[in-house]
């Protein structure tokens, strides 16, 4: 080998090595090896109460009005087994309101909605969702099929439903976190992730996100967890009202 080929073989290697890291950091720099695989999706949808019921927390309700009370999306985030993520994988596939239509957008609002101050009409939490998320989701995830995917799993169960049906209801009463994840299992057929958030007035955990996972390949089919995330609640949990 040349002593000129020798210092490029090296370099290049080198960026390769760099850009593993990058993709398993769970940091938001940029992953520049964007075409790596994922594993699987989390499917994160979260309760507006929870939101804003907290000691330091502040909520603003977006300029289209009051959210219904119901779980919004949170988010749809590629995940390695390892229990890290890919982020910010693409800067030259920005966000792009114009690829937002306006029914889609009207869906948006509804079911995923921003709860973020100052108020706005979620342009910038989706943009943020996409940016570091959605742009990570592999060449087969455009923006416009990223955000109708989401959309259209949060279709297929209703989790608000689903736990009114077995008795529990965002009334600020304390349930069991095992009966909450046993009613979610029972209705969907999987095993959900539960975290918590703390009460503002009481300090009491209560019930802020539910993590479902989903397969990589097509983003439309709910499968069981690889892994879920540690939730950090107690063993009752308050699920308030909104």
């Amino acid at each position: 080998m040349s002593s000129e080929i020798v210092p490029i073989f090296f370099i290049i290697f080198s960026l390769f090595q760099l850009s593993l890291v990058l993709c398993n950091d769970n940091s938001d720099r940029v992953c520049l090896a964007n075409n790596r695989g994922f594993d699987f999706f989390y499917f994160v949808q979260q309760w507006p109460g929870s939101y804003c019921n907290t000691k330091h927390g502040r909520c603003c309700y977006p300029s289209t009005g009051k959210p219904a009370p119901d779980f919004g999306i949170h988010g749809l985030w590629p995940n390695y087994k390892t229990g890290t993520y890919p982020s910010n994988c693409d800067p030259h596939r920005p966000f792009r309101p114009s690829e937002i239509s306006e029914d889609l957008k009207s869906r948006m609002e509804r079911e995923w909605p921003t709860l973020a101050c100052p108020s706005s009409d979620g342009t910038h939490f989706w943009a943020h969702e996409w940016n570091k998320h959605g742009t990570c989701s592999g060449s087969n995830f455009d923006e416009l099929k990223y955000f109708e995917t989401a959309l259209n799993l949060k279709k297929q169960f209703n989790l608000l439903q689903i736990l009114e049906n077995a008795g529990i209801k965002p009334n600020g009463k304390l349930y069991s976190l095992s009966s909450i994840k046993e009613a979610i299992r029972e209705a969907t057929g999987f095993s959900p992730g539960i975290q918590c958030n703390m009460d503002g007035s009481s300090s009491q955990h209560q019930l802020y996100q539910v993590y479902m996972c989903v397969d990589s390949n097509t983003g439309s089919h709910f499968i069981e967890c690889p892994l879920l995330p540690n939730g950090s609640c107690s063993s009752k949990i308050e699920f308030p009202s909104f």
